[in-house]
């Protein structure tokens, strides 16, 4: 599988899962654009099984190399973002919930979602697009959902791309980002308004907004409910000082980004 089938395929999950994109994305088509993806990024925990590492693998088999790391302290979580030698590939962020900062319950909770897993399922190459590969009921996601929002949407959706980046610098049409969020808003598309509209600014150089996750039904073992799943970034970003594009991303930007999958 090429680095180009891989997205495909990512891509085809997570546009089931977020119909919303595939609308935002033939919509800038029609308007003569020319989509190319900035990033897509992937949520895990640092369980040994199926850690942060795990799901690089099939990047890092494909040429990709590990570049900067973030903390986010209140939100207990590790990222790093990963990039290819070609820059025309989008970049790859994969973030980690940190068990050992969690509560014991939460902990207990998690690790026994991940024992259902077979080893089949945690040497798969392909684990970052599985979705969910767990029994679990609703009451248990409620639960997760008072402690970390991160926990109840792994819970919910399992393995798979969280969001798609739309790279702006691309875009010819929107003169900024904030008339592309209207755009986005206006074709019936919420826009993701925690910590304002836009994240970040030119001084960090990199600007970013998103839609918010669009609500699908999601079967537990005790009924069905509808949840926010995947949502679409749009990523604009700006000469470094030194020169050259900046290819890194802004710790605050990305702590309110992961709001999108709110409730």
């Amino acid at each position: 599988m090429t680095v180009d089938e891989l997205f495909g395929a990512l891509w085809q999950r997570y546009a089931a899962l977020n119909p919303r994109a595939q609308e935002v994305h033939d919509l800038l088509e029609a308007r003569g654009e020319k989509v190319v993806n900035d990033h897509v990024a992937f949520r895990t925990l640092n369980d040994h099984r199926l850690g942060l590492d795990n799901l690089a693998q099939p990047f890092l088999d494909r040429g990709y190399e590990p570049k900067d790391e973030y903390r986010f302290e209140q939100k207990k979580l590790f990222a790093r973002y990963y990039a290819h030698e070609d820059e025309d590939q989008p970049k790859v962020f994969i973030s980690e919930l940190l068990l050992e900062e969690c509560s014991p319950e939460l902990r207990r909770t998690m690790e026994a979602l991940i024992d259902q897993m077979t080893e089949d399922q945690l040497s798969d190459p392909m684990l970052l697009n599985m979705g969910r590969v767990w029994q679990t009921d609703f009451a248990t996601y409620e639960k997760l959902y008072e402690e970390s929002e991160y926990a109840a949407w792994l819970s919910a959706f399992g393995f798979c791309a969280n969001h798609f980046t739309v790279f702006v610098n691309k875009l010819t049409s929107f003169d900024n980002l904030e008339e592309l969020a209207t755009f986005i808003e206006e074709a019936g598309h919420p826009m993701n308004r925690s910590g304002d509209l836009v994240k970040g600014s030119p001084d960090v150089c990199l600007e970013q907004c998103s839609t918010m996750a669009t609500k699908l039904p999601v079967t537990f073992s005790d009924g069905t409910y509808e949840l926010p799943s995947c949502f679409y970034e749009f990523a604009k970003r700006y000469e470094k000082p030194e020169g050259g594009l900046y290819q890194g991303f802004v710790a605050a930007s990305a702590d309110k980004i992961f709001e999108s999958t709110n409730r």
